[in-house]
């Protein structure tokens, strides 16, 4: 069956269940800014087979969970969110639910899925986006449950409608999954290896986008600094900004995620150098024990990790840099998690993602000898916060009176204030119209609270 009719018999189908006049479809997202991005595919497709989309699960002929596999309270939150929807699938049998993402990858959570939840009519993996509608025929006009899987694949799918969630940032995957197997790390499990779009399909979707009015683009990946290294005619991150920024227009680029031990000097100057980059940078660490990121399979040294700190502040000055770190890595020391408190101190983060380590089954790590009971690396998470916290309160004082370009993204009537972004991706309150929203606006900052600034705008006449 060609997929144009497979679209159109299974939105058909859905429609005959659907209690309304039109099918109605719940999507819930847990994890990354990829999977964010993977369930505005979900919905372009669901919306092209004629669903409209609701937030209330009692009103929906369809739910689908896009889970995340990369710590254990998200895979619970599925749990518990997939379980309480038994009494509704019991008060209206027609309904659909539907669980995919990097969950469904691992074949004893999908085994789970499979006995303990037999009111889950589709499950499907992280690359299967695009046989949607295929998958949901099946389950329509069988009855029977659908279990589909796939994480490797050498496959770049191109042309997957989009339903984006807003009108003002998009998200754009540059290249999907990982090569790195970090010993903690599920993802390239559930994800596959990498595979790079080409170059000329990102930059045409980066066109449309600014076409369309977008005023920032996210690019994605689980590792953008490794984009190119897998096509034909490798073409390298770097190069692929320069290729975007010499976009004309005004709008802004950023990126995530990038690994260490893949920037390069070349990076940095590309963005130094940039019309468009926002010089503002998401570097992972983990940890600041040269041992512990062996173990971790990380592939650089905390020497390297500061000289390129270094060298992106020679470049840039006003950068801002954030980074994630894994409290309490099998087999860290007290000792050796204070080289990441000193590192912490010795950068002077804008922000922290801090993580309590989380075993993943079927990683390297799972396996390792994990003698720090949890509350004693509870001890230490709470001493990583508070240096975090010295830090932004030193830093903060250094942004009062500068003047920041914001991007406007929202009107929050009960406080009658502008919300938006600076480039250096600090959050921005201040007082104005909502016809600003969607606008450049410069603000002079008269508030500094760690990340989170408030001020005056500054507007021309």
């Amino acid at each position: 069956m060609q997929e144009e009719q497979c679209v159109e018999l299974a939105g058909q189908l859905m429609a005959v269940r659907a209690r309304g006049a039109v099918p109605m479809a719940v999507v819930r997202t847990y994890g990354c800014q990829q999977n964010v991005s993977d369930s505005e595919k979900i919905r372009g497709i669901l919306a092209q087979m004629g669903f409209s989309f609701t937030d209330d699960e009692t009103k929906a002929d369809l739910v689908i969970f896009n889970t995340c596999a990369v710590r254990e309270n998200a895979e619970y939150r599925v749990y518990g969110n997939v379980g309480n929807l038994k009494n509704l699938k019991r008060e209206h049998p027609a309904m659909l639910i539907a669980v995919c993402g990097c969950m469904m990858e691992q074949e004893h959570v999908a085994e789970k899925i499979r006995k303990s939840y037999p009111y889950v009519s589709l499950v499907f993996g992280t690359n299967l986006i695009h046989r949607l509608p295929q998958m949901l025929y099946r389950v329509l006009s069988t009855g029977k449950r659908v279990f589909e899987r796939g994480a490797e694949t050498k496959e770049v799918i191109e042309g997957v409608p989009v339903l984006r969630d807003r009108e003002i940032r998009a998200w754009l995957t540059v290249m999907y999954g990982c090569d790195n197997f970090c010993s903690y790390c599920i993802v390239p499990h559930v994800r596959g290896r990498e595979r790079s779009r080409q170059a000329a399909a990102v930059e045409e979707e980066f066109r449309q986008l600014l076409a369309q009015g977008y005023r920032e683009i996210v690019l994605l990946g689980q590792n953008v600094n490794s984009y190119g290294k897998n096509l034909e005619q490798p073409v390298s991150f770097a190069e692929l900004l320069r290729r975007l920024d010499a976009v004309p227009g005004d709008y802004r680029i950023r990126f995530m995620t990038s690994h260490p031990k893949d920037a390069t000097y070349e990076l940095m100057d590309v963005m130094a150098q940039s019309k468009h980059i926002c010089h503002s940078l998401h570097l992972p660490f983990q940890a600041g024990n040269n041992r512990v990121l062996r173990e971790m399979n990380r592939g650089y040294t905390r020497e390297k990790y500061l000289e390129l700190v270094q060298y992106a502040r020679e470049k840039m000055p006003d950068i801002t840099l954030t980074s994630d770190i894994i409290v309490g890595f099998p087999g860290e020391t007290y000792e050796e998690f204070q080289d990441t408190v000193s590192l912490v101190r010795q950068v002077g983060f804008t922000a922290l993602f801090t993580f309590l380590y989380s075993p993943r089954t079927g990683t390297r790590a799972a396996a390792m000898d994990d003698p720090v009971p949890h509350e004693e690396k509870s001890r230490w998470f709470q001493e990583l916060l508070a240096a975090q916290e010295e830090t932004s309160e030193k830093n903060s004082p250094g942004i009062l009176g500068t003047v920041q370009r914001v991007l406007v993204e929202e009107y929050n009537e009960k406080r009658g204030l502008l919300a938006g972004k600076t480039e250096g991706n600090l959050n921005c309150d201040f007082s104005g119209d909502a016809s600003l929203i969607g606008s450049f606006v410069d603000v002079r900052v008269t508030e500094s609270h760690n990340w989170v600034l408030k001020g005056e705008p500054i507007l021309t006449k």
